[in-house]
């Protein structure tokens, strides 16, 4: 079966790494991430600009009829982990620069028409009232618009994350649940620092090294407050014999054995990405890259479940 998928606000290329080469084009406008997918993903028409610019018509034109467009729009309008998102759910999506790219996801899904689209995003993007007008949104389209959400680690990923990914399909995972790795596991057999692609020590202020050695496992060197007053903890040092956190962009975690952060390699492991998969630019985008990411092998098992559904339409 010839299935063509557009990846839209491709990232790292964590979604892309599920469908493999069935994806023909993708979207994604930040230099050092567009060097990122550009690299592990060659055959794919890469549009690196802006996605209010890139229009239906560009991507027909380019790689011909798309089966199914898949994505994940930026989820800090929507996250209760911004403390700075708008108060109103519906100013998260209408009038944010960035929650209005959800927007641009819908329109592309209008104008490719695929049979099968799939978004990504934090959950609290379909809290009401949220997701009585995402459902209406999609509808105006001809499209459905269900909320399956999932938990990663449910399908082999060692690290926690839950996830919401609407689709005008049900995606049932139901039989494709596999044991995850604990850290210990995930990061086993890896070699030396500095012997593999973005492997390499990150280094630490003096004080910042001296706290990170007295930390035992399941401490943390920092905590903050989200915009519901929720306390959340990072430079988390992880416990071996467990699964890691929720992975963000802008997480980082202390090695279950050495007074050390995890370099962009060990966290790449924690979110299921091959070795082979290389990261771009300055660390803090790599790190970004990783944590914003659909984990590849969440990824894979979503994409199976998408070409099932392909053949019943």
């Amino acid at each position: 079966m010839d299935v063509r998928v557009l990846d839209v606000f491709a990232g790292g290329g964590g979604f892309s790494i599920g469908f493999g080469e069935t994806v023909k084009a993708a979207i994604e406008n930040h230099p050092h991430v567009v060097k990122t997918y550009a690299h592990n993903f060659p055959w794919v028409c890469l549009f690196p600009e802006d996605v209010k610019r890139v229009s239906g018509r560009k991507i027909l034109e380019a790689v011909g009829e798309v089966d199914v467009v898949i994505g994940g729009p930026p989820c800090e309008p929507f996250t209760s982990m911004n403390r700075k998102r708008k108060k109103d759910p519906l100013d998260r999506l209408m009038s944010d620069a960035q929650g209005r790219l959800v927007l641009e996801f819908i329109r592309l899904v209008n104008e490719l028409k695929p049979k099968i689209y799939v978004m990504e995003n934090v959950p609290e993007l379909v809290e009401e009232p949220l997701g009585d007008v995402l459902k209406e949104l999609f509808k105006r389209i001809g499209y459905d618009a269900h909320f399956n959400f999932l938990e990663a680690q449910r399908y082999g990923v060692p690290s926690r994350r839950y996830r919401v990914f609407i689709s005008n399909v049900k995606i049932d995972l139901c039989g494709m649940e596999e044991k995850a790795k604990c850290v210990e596991e995930a990061l086993k057999g890896l070699p030396p620092l500095g012997e593999a692609p973005n492997h390499n020590l990150v280094k630490v202020g003096v004080v910042r090294q001296r706290k990170i050695a007295g930390l035992r496992w399941g401490e943390a060197l920092f905590s903050f407050r989200d915009s519901l007053n929720r306390v959340h903890r990072n430079w988390v040092r992880l416990h071996p014999k467990k699964l890691a956190p929720t992975i963000h962009g802008k997480s980082r975690f202390i090695h279950p054995y050495e007074d050390r952060l995890l370099t962009v390699r060990e966290q790449a492991r924690l979110m299921s990405f091959p070795d082979n998969h290389v990261f771009y630019g300055g660390i803090d985008s790599q790190f970004d890259q990783v944590g914003e990411a659909v984990p590849p092998l969440l990824a894979k098992k979503i994409a199976q479940c998408v070409f099932i559904k392909l053949n019943e339409i």
